[in-house]
């Protein structure tokens, strides 16, 4: 693809997060995906195919492919409970701060008006969860007992809900220490060595367990 067809590709797309995560999708018409970009309606039909064509390219471009998990997720230096947690951080201040990653999140809960398929978001970040754990669990950093799969079926989704229920509750503000503190009472639950838990929660990109208490 052409540099200037690339760009304006990007522009439409950035244009159309910010309107979808600020007012949603149905309040979102061509017209004013168009007027924020500076591009015309028409070149939102021709690299997009329409309002849902663009609607489901947010959601790909950073909620269902998740490219903030490649360097975190593939750096063997760092302990596999390490990297889940840090990779953790890095998708809420995705969520919170992010404006393509909060509209690929708003579209997702508004998928049932949108007259495509729109991508499980959750996928990748239930399958990296997985082999983490995995990895954990052979290093002997979780316990024996802990199935990989069936726990980040049960981590992710809790996650999620964490990041959403705070933020229309508290605000993004403090999105850090609520993660910091969900992950202080969930890695409880499957860490069994102290020394181990100890240096996961030490290495937690959030502020340190215990502060504001």
């Amino acid at each position: 693809m052409q540099e200037r067809a690339k760009a304006t590709r990007r522009s439409l797309l950035e244009a159309a997060a910010h309107l979808f995560a600020e007012q949603g999708y149905a309040a979102t018409s061509v017209n004013d995906i168009s007027a924020r970009s500076g591009r015309t309606s028409g070149a939102v039909y021709f690299h997009y195919t329409g309002k849902e064509g663009i609607a489901v390219a947010v959601v790909e471009d950073r909620f269902a492919t998740w490219p903030q998990l490649a360097a975190r997720y593939g750096d063997d230096t760092v302990p596999p409970l390490e990297r889940l947690v840090a990779l953790s951080y890095d998708i809420a201040h995705a969520l919170a701060r992010d404006p393509v990653t909060r509209a690929g999140a708003r579209l997702w809960t508004e998928r049932t008006v949108i007259k495509a398929y729109v991508p499980d978001p959750f996928a990748l970040w239930t399958a990296a969860t997985t082999r983490l754990l995995a990895q954990a669990r052979l290093a002997g950093h979780v316990n024996e007992g802990i199935r990989p799969a069936h726990t980040a079926r049960t981590l992710v989704p809790a996650f999620f809900g964490l990041c959403t229920l705070t933020e229309a509750i508290e605000g993004t503000t403090v999105l850090d220490g609520r993660l910091t503190d969900w992950w202080h009472l969930t890695l409880r639950g499957f860490v069994g060595d102290c020394d181990v838990l100890a240096r996961v929660e030490a290495a937690s990109p959030g502020p340190a367990l215990g502060d504001g208490l």
